[in-house]
């Protein structure tokens, strides 16, 4: 089943026909596949690594399927579609990658929900594309076309993260934060009620969701010898704590996880602020399946330790997987949970 903005990219094949396509940030669908119906050769870059995974099945020679921030080489289409973000700044980000990688005169596509704000590539559009247009509308979303003109610059990375100084409970650290990852200039209040009621952790720690890095480095600031790891479904969220832990000059492993599917081995501690929306629909799947999974990634002994919403559904997951639900701290928006599995 296409989503509904894949959908109207289809109905509209005939602006590519025969062409050579590169689609970025594409959703949970099989959308880049079906594009060869009427597209010669078709590229596609995820910054999610779930939609990446159901992609990957179908690569074949004339559909190269990758994940991450940017493509691996400087190939230049006739096509760029882009799924407009659900974080607007992203969008910015898109464009110039889609700039970089268009032929001259070449067609750019931006197509997403009414909901998800997708007027406003009207005025996000740089200079060096030409005014969009809408092209069609149907099922609740908008396709814009437009065409490059001039020459886009080049990404440079560090012209879209943005450096600040956040004091945590275990000390000031500095956090690098990419366009399209969740940070404030201050600590969120859940991290922050996480962050001052820590259990003792010790060895190998998983960093579930781990966003620009603010959990990792507040942990190895305060006790460096732990083993982290940083797992994320976002591209931009692991480019962003890949950064965080640079500009800290400290060390932790760092790549694409879809849940706790692609960790190895068993940890001594799990520990998290961990997200519970899918796109623009908030979920509760993630929150089961990210406890059930967990007792089975944990060693006996290992920790348990994380901060949720207080409306969301953790109690009965956690009654049911960890056979007992320990809230060491809570305040009106949050609860603290934390965990052991028995030895």
């Amino acid at each position: 089943m296409l989503t509904n903005p894949s959908q109207l990219i289809l109905r509209n094949s005939d602006l590519f026909t025969d062409q050579n396509v590169l689609v970025l940030n594409y959703e949970g669908d099989l959308l880049p596949k079906q594009l060869l119906e009427t597209a010669q050769k078709v590229t596609a870059l995820s910054l999610d690594y779930h939609h990446h995974l159901i992609m990957s099945p179908y690569a074949e020679p004339n559909l190269a399927l990758h994940f991450g921030h940017m493509l691996p080489d400087e190939e230049l289409f006739d096509t760029v579609i882009i799924y407009y973000p659900k974080a607007k700044p992203l969008a910015s980000y898109l464009l110039n990658l889609a700039g970089v990688h268009l032929k001259h005169n070449g067609q750019l596509l931006v197509v997403g929900e009414n909901k998800g704000g997708i007027r406003s590539i009207v005025k996000q559009v740089p200079d060096y594309f030409d005014n969009p247009f809408k092209q069609d509308s149907a099922r609740h979303c908008l396709l814009y076309v437009s065409q490059l003109i001039e020459k886009a610059p080049q990404i440079n990375l560090s012209d879209w993260v943005r450096n600040y100084q956040l004091e945590t409970p275990q000390g000031e650290i500095t956090i690098c934060n990419l366009v399209g990852v969740f940070s404030e200039k201050r600590l969120d209040e859940g991290t922050k009620l996480l962050l001052s009621h820590l259990p003792n952790l010790s060895g190998r720690v998983l960093d579930f969701g781990c966003g620009a890095g603010v959990i990792a480095a507040a942990l190895l600031k305060a006790q460096p010898e732990l083993k982290i790891e940083c797992v994320d479904i976002n591209a931009m969220a692991i480019e962003s704590c890949k950064l965080t832990l640079a500009a800290n000059n400290f060390t932790a492993v760092t790549y694409p996880s879809d849940g706790l599917t692609q960790t190895k081995g068993l940890f001594n501690g799990i520990i998290s602020n961990p997200p519970f929306h899918d796109g623009l629909r908030s979920t509760t799947d993630i929150a089961k399946n990210f406890v059930k999974d967990s007792v089975q990634k944990l060693e006996k002994g290992g920790v348990w330790h994380i901060v949720a919403n207080r409306h969301l559904p953790y109690s009965d997951s956690i009654s049911t997987h960890f056979k007992q639900v320990n809230v060491s701290a809570q305040n009106n928006k949050y609860k603290v949970y934390s965990n052991k599995i028995s030895n």
